[in-house]
């Protein structure tokens, strides 16, 4: 992390460690689309290739009986082969996509920054230490969730591939043996990638929720709301007023992570059993309230574990001109609030 290390080297020119990491975030944009580019190709052509296998798999099972078992083996194989690239090359794909919209975010975040030192002529002391320790903050606590959802990758979807693998070897084994069995193993094997799938498809949507981008805030929170509610177990209930509309692609992008991160922090941390969302799109301000019945915390007194989520989000609140503020008594559930100057988007 360039920009932090530089701090305490470079603190006399905070101006300077801000345009270096811009760069460095610049040549990353560059790599990532590039990369993009490539896999967009290499997808078209998997998708292609494996539609005409799929084709040839359907003429082999109307004629299994009178075709030989090395051919049909043979068959499978390109299949199963075809199918992984084919859903790993997705996976890539929609991993780049997502890496390529954290950066773009990132570095909006720094040109902001960098912009508002420049335009003050760097500033106080003060000014400048706080400005860097927000950066500081944004970086640590992006790391601290990449850190988590790789955590979750290993555990998970990487697990579940070692296993197709196993799958995969054990159906080969069959087919020249007992065809009926090897079909049932294939079988297993799809329903079992469909699930690892789903799973990816889930990382992937909290990393960056393509619909977010499509539709706009109140639909992703809905969507959100109702994959978290099923994982979880707990009840919630998300209430809407105001005019709903399309905002600043940066508000929306704050508003849906502010709401991301207390739905998460209501789960893991207050053990609530019901969580209230209430989002109220105003025509000057948009609001954010989030009620549990949990455990609740004492605000004054917020641990490390999860403060840094909650200091983030009072941050981004109050650079924009918002208010943060936080209701919560131990054994008594919280409640969350925000209120930021509402943009409508071109």
């Amino acid at each position: 992390m360039p920009l932090i290390e530089g701090t305490k080297s470079a603190s006399a020119d905070p101006l300077q460690s801000i345009q270096s990491e811009l760069d460095e975030t610049y040549r990353g944009l560059k790599e990532i689309n590039l990369m993009l580019e490539q896999s967009r190709v290499e997808v078209n052509k998997l998708t292609q290739r494996n539609a005409a296998i799929t084709a040839h798999l359907q003429q082999i099972q109307g004629n299994l009986a009178q075709m030989p078992a090395e051919e049909v083996r043979l068959a499978y194989d390109s299949a199963l082969d075809a199918q992984q690239r084919l859903f790993v090359m997705r996976g890539q794909l929609e991993k780049l996509q997502g890496d390529q919209s954290h950066l773009e975010r990132y570095k909006a975040n720094l040109e902001r920054l960098r912009d508002t030192f420049s335009a003050s002529g760097n500033g106080g002391a003060a000014k400048e230490k706080g400005a860097l320790a927000s950066v500081e903050m944004l970086v640590n606590a992006q790391e601290a969730e990449r850190q988590r959802l790789s955590r979750q990758m290993h555990d998970g979807p990487a697990q579940a591939l070692s296993n197709f693998i196993l799958q995969t070897e054990i159906a080969m084994r069959l087919l020249d043996v007992d065809a009926e069995q090897a079909r049932t193993e294939l079988g297993n094997l799809k329903a079992a990638a469909m699930s690892t799938f789903q799973k990816v498809r889930n990382f992937i949507f909290e990393l960056r929720p393509m619909m977010l981008d499509d539709l706009g805030l109140v639909p992703t929170i809905r969507r959100y709301a109702e994959t978290f509610k099923e994982q979880a177990g707990m009840e919630l209930n998300v209430t809407v007023t105001g005019n709903e509309r399309r905002m600043e692609p940066y508000l929306e992008v704050l508003v849906f992570r502010a709401m991301q991160e207390l739905l998460g922090n209501s789960a893991r941390y207050s053990q609530a059993s019901l969580v209230k969302i209430q989002v109220d799109m105003g025509d000057s301000v948009v609001k954010l309230n989030v009620d549990d019945n949990g455990k609740g915390f004492d605000p004054e007194a917020i641990g490390k574990e999860h403060g840094l989520g909650l200091k983030l989000i009072k941050e981004r609140v109050e650079l924009l001109g918002g208010n943060f503020e936080i209701d919560s008594v131990p054994g008594k559930g919280a409640r969350v609030m925000l209120a930021v100057p509402a943009r409508t988007g071109s």
